[in-house]
């Protein structure tokens, strides 16, 4: 099992070009299934002795651990694909997730911010190196609505400060342009005079107090007390800041597919579920500003 895992992992990084990210959730999950065969079975299992019976098995007791089903979706999708790759390298016969519901998901509605909240969450007071640093990461986050993966990754040439646009690497390693305004362009223009005065050892655009690349970690601990600071009544991560700059396009008409572009998202689908639930959020936002329409 583990040796066909290890098979599979090499597809997805030669063939299909997938992330660190999404190579090591794969691994984690595989590996956790793994552990699930060698429990019920007392060894390492082959790919044909798994049925459904034991993917379903291994389900439940996600369930119990008390996992959440958008979670538990994922490593169902994972071992779909796993066992779709062994049944086209000839491995096996039939996939044994394939039958399997995915479990219903509730529809939350995510977190996001008003116009005002945003502004004074990005807007980070202070002359030092790390909060000029902070004030360029939260004003690119909000000014173009990319993810905190993307924003820690993106290296100083992949930069182009003049047409105030920067080139990302997304899920998939799909490539995508975005452009950002003329606040994202200040605290940006500040940042890399800081920046060339550290000594950079990273060709990183942003970096830590070492000069390597900082991390996803450290963007989500600064928004953390950033919300803390400016007192927001609200949980608030760098992805909130993502469905803000989202729902804020919304607000002032911008079509739907220019927002896919932005966001990355590969189909529409995916982007009308985030505008399906920010639209009540909208709404609500609409209201409290205009309380007699």
């Amino acid at each position: 099992m583990r040796e066909a895992a290890a098979a599979f992992l090499r597809h997805l990084q030669r063939e299909r070009n997938a992330s660190p990210h999404t190579l090591r959730a794969y691994g984690e999950d595989l590996a956790q299934f793994s552990d699930y065969l060698q429990r019920e079975l007392g060894r390492d299992a082959r790919p044909a002795e798994v049925d459904h019976l034991l993917v379903r098995g291994f389900l439940a007791e996600l369930h119990q651990r008390g996992l959440r089903k958008s979670s538990t979706a994922r490593k169902l999708a994972g071992l779909r694909s796993f066992f779709r790759y062994l049944c086209r390298e000839g491995r096996l016969e039939r996939n044994p997730a394939r039958a399997l519901q995915t479990p219903r998901q509730e529809r939350r509605i995510p977190e996001v911010l008003d116009e005002a909240q945003a502004a004074s969450l990005v807007e980070l007071p202070g002359t030092s190196s790390a909060a000029i640093r902070g004030r360029a990461i939260l004003e690119l986050l909000y000014g173009t609505g990319i993810r905190c993966a993307e924003a820690v990754a993106l290296d100083v040439h992949e930069l182009d400060l003049d047409a105030r646009m920067v080139r990302v690497l997304g899920k998939g390693r799909k490539e995508r342009v975005v452009l950002f305004g003329r606040r994202a362009y200040e605290a940006l223009s500040a940042w890399l005079v800081e920046r060339d005065a550290l000594r950079p050892k990273s060709d990183a655009l942003f970096l830590n107090a070492r000069g390597g690349r900082l991390s996803g970690r450290s963007v989500r601990a600064l928004v953390a007390r950033r919300v803390k600071q400016v007192a927001l009544a609200r949980r608030c991560s760098p992805h909130t800041l993502r469905h803000s700059f989202a729902t804020h396009l919304l607000m002032r008409g911008a079509d739907l597919r220019a927002i896919q572009e932005l966001l990355g998202h590969s189909s529409l689908s995916t982007t009308q579920r985030y505008t399906h639930v920010d639209t009540r959020h909208i709404i609500e936002v609409y209201k409290k500003a205009h309380p007699r329409a």
